[in-house]
């Protein structure tokens, strides 16, 4: 699928047409926005301190807070999809955050942890004689795996007044390079530390980014049991977490596409040995002119593929794997014009 060209099979673009509910910033007292991530490089070894490579993409989640006096102070939450379809819905007192009517859903309680998780860190947050009620609605599919998670605890971090980091690192856990995304204007260059996560923005916009592509495979990954496999099996060493920064390195220098091909190829190679799983070009795409390799978890969502043959070419070949969501990098990636010192500052 491609957003920029496609104008009739495109879900976001057709979307603006039929949606029944859209936020926009001017009907909320308080409206947030937190993009979405792509892990280019460093997947289950970020964990353990490698430098990563990641983008935040052009599509997010938005978040709208109105308020109103009252007796009797309810959070109204509800969450939309990307053609404006309500998907989630609940009430919640302010004391604890419990449920004021209907059944209790894993979503429910995973807000409920959130807000729980936010009242610990800003123990004034939610406690006006007010009603509260939150819109939320994901710029993309949920199943495209870009992050519904950690915008949206990025978005309740920033209306809480809170640490995005230490809100997620007390509730699901995770390096954090997708909180580092989700306020990012660019890519970024990611690491965890002992002592807190760091990161900066990077100048990483190759000159044959036209040879990039972002591919969706249409398999839902968890990314709680890919990690979990990860520490299973722990088989990394110390020279594989240093050979992945160097690889990050080389990504973020390179200028032509056939050395950036053998540092995916090399990449890939180390995760699999890893994690004893093969490389998903071996899996499925033995017959590919290009490289690819696997984004995050490793089973599912999106893949990076290189191509040096024309865009037609190359969203056929996917197109006849049964994948049609196919963006070039440019269309996907958010990439800000401004030179990184400029943004240091």
């Amino acid at each position: 699928m491609n957003l920029e060209n496609t104008h009739n099979n495109s879900n976001i673009e057709e979307s603006d047409k039929h949606q029944t509910h859209v936020i926009s910033s001017d009907k909320y007292d308080q409206f947030f926005f937190g993009r979405g991530k792509l892990l280019i490089s460093g997947e289950y070894l970020i964990l353990d301190g490698t430098k990563g490579l990641a983008v935040p993409t052009k599509y997010g989640q938005s978040m709208g807070v109105r308020y109103s006096q009252s007796f009797n102070p309810t959070l109204h939450w509800k969450s939309f999809d990307l053609n404006g379809n309500l998907w989630f819905e609940a009430k919640l007192e302010f004391w604890h955050f419990n449920l004021v009517e209907g059944e209790l859903t894993p979503e429910i309680e995973m807000l409920q942890k959130l807000l729980r998780a936010a009242r610990v860190q800003n123990k004034h947050f939610l406690r006006d004689e007010v009603d509260v009620h939150v819109d939320t609605q994901l710029g993309f599919p949920l199943e495209w795996g870009l992050g519904s998670s950690s915008t949206l605890i990025y978005n309740i971090a920033q209306w809480a007044y809170v640490s995005p980091f230490e809100l997620l690192f007390n509730t699901t856990g995770g390096s954090g390079y997708d909180i580092a995304c989700a306020q990012s204007e660019r890519p970024l260059v990611y690491e965890k530390y002992k002592k807190g996560p760091h990161w900066s923005p990077s100048d990483f916009n190759p000159s044959f980014k036209d040879n990039l592509y972002f591919v969706y495979r249409g398999q839902k990954q968890d990314s709680r049991s890919g990690i979990a496999r990860y520490r299973e099996m722990n088989l990394v060493t110390k020279e594989d977490i240093k050979r992945v920064s160097e690889i990050t390195d080389g990504m973020l220098t390179c200028s032509e596409l056939a050395e950036f091909n053998a540092l995916v190829i090399e990449h890939e190679d180390i995760i699999s040995k890893i994690i004893d799983m093969p490389p998903v070009k071996a899996q499925n795409y033995s017959d590919y002119w290009g490289e690819m390799k696997s984004l995050g978890a490793w089973g599912g969502d999106f893949m990076l593929v290189t191509s040096d043959k024309s865009e037609e070419e190359t969203r056929n070949y996917f197109n006849k794997k049964g994948h049609d969501v196919v963006f070039k990098f440019a269309d996907l990636v958010n990439n800000t014009e401004a030179p990184v010192n400029e943004l240091l500052h």
